[in-house]
């Protein structure tokens, strides 16, 4: 399997709900490191998996409608606990909505999975994976 990797971050305020969160039960902000990861069995015609202007263009905007923003406030998490590895899976099916849309061009339909993972600290992560 080939694969490229395009990395940003985002920065987001949230809480979360339930005493297994402790102090984050609070307001608090976060800084992740986004590396989304895009795979596929065989190079297209250029011998790319996917270009990687387009990916990093992509990534961004699916990452700005949350970038400084109190994520508790956005109706579309209404009553969710946005974890880190919630937030990796919004992140990739958005990802992917776009793939299908061809917002990444012709040669990105032939991709199979894309991985997101969402860099918490230098010693904490989390990652989802989707198949195309």
């Amino acid at each position: 399997m080939f694969s490229v990797t395009v990395r940003d971050h985002v920065m987001v305020a949230h809480s979360f709900r339930g005493e297994v969160f402790g102090p984050a039960q609070r307001l608090h902000g976060a800084t992740f490191v986004v590396d989304a990861t895009f795979q596929r069995a065989e190079l297209d015609a250029d011998n790319v998996v996917v270009d990687i202007g387009a990916a990093s263009r992509e990534l961004a905007e699916v990452l700005a409608p949350l970038n400084y923003r109190n994520i508790d406030d956005d109706p579309a998490f209404a009553g969710v606990n946005t974890t880190t590895e919630f937030l990796a899976k919004v992140i990739a099916d958005r990802l992917a909505e776009r793939v299908t849309a061809g917002a990444f061009g012709d040669g990105a339909r032939g991709l199979a999975a894309i991985t997101v993972t969402l860099h918490e600290s230098h010693v904490a992560w989390a990652r989802y994976e989707r198949a195309l």
